[in-house]
């Protein structure tokens, strides 16, 4: 057997099993949206968590390099937490929207591939019943017609779903921000260390 009779024994299993491949995405899908849906419903910016996620980071550099730091290096590293305590909040929105821009841009190609396995078939059971006339291939179209617009009904959904979370994670983003700036003023004015030269003249003495 060549490789064009084996895949064309694979082709005549039809489209049903690209059928339920799209329901078992599409159920994914719903419930993603009702995740995210949840999510940002009950989720609430705290200028405390930003703070606290930040305060972290700063512990951590600090873990990392003991030596006592200047008011210069205290902002860089601070700069560098505010940045990183952000880009943690943006992963937390932004969980599992991926999943539905991918689902929403590859869903209409599986239903076009689901669409060809049907009319393989089709045109395999016509060559088979060539007493049946157009109607054997034209029943075989119309149901392989069915894949791709199954997978039209799964990837709108998807993509009405990612530009609305996606609107509502740039959204929270600006109040991250903001709250981010604040929690660095914050920060900034409660722990703050000595300028360099007066860290070196304590250092001296």
């Amino acid at each position: 057997m060549n490789l064009a009779s084996g895949f064309l024994a694979l082709t005549l299993h039809g489209a049903g099993w690209v059928l339920w491949l799209l329901v078992a995405l599409s159920v994914v899908s719903l419930g993603v949206m009702l995740e995210r849906a949840w999510y940002f419903k009950t989720h609430r910016l705290e200028s405390a968590v930003l703070a606290r996620d930040i305060r972290y980071l700063m512990d951590k550099a600090n873990v990392d390099d003991r030596r006592p730091i200047d008011c210069e290096v205290f902002k860089t590293r601070l700069a560098a937490a505010v940045d990183g305590a952000k880009g943690r909040e943006r992963i937390r929105l932004e969980r599992n929207l991926s999943f539905l821009a991918t689902l929403g841009s590859n869903a209409p190609f599986i239903g076009l591939f689901g669409t060809v396995l049907g009319i393989i078939k089709a045109f395999h059971d016509l060559s088979h019943s060539l007493g049946g006339g157009p109607s054997v291939v034209m029943a075989g179209i119309s149901e392989a017609l069915v894949a791709t617009a199954v997978g039209l009904m799964v990837a709108i959904p998807a993509v009405v779903g990612f530009n609305f979370f996606n609107r509502r994670v740039r959204v929270k983003m600006a109040a991250v921000d903001w709250m981010a700036h604040l929690a660095q003023a914050e920060i900034e004015a409660a722990d703050r260390p000595l300028p360099s030269a007066v860290l070196r003249a304590k250092q001296a003495s």
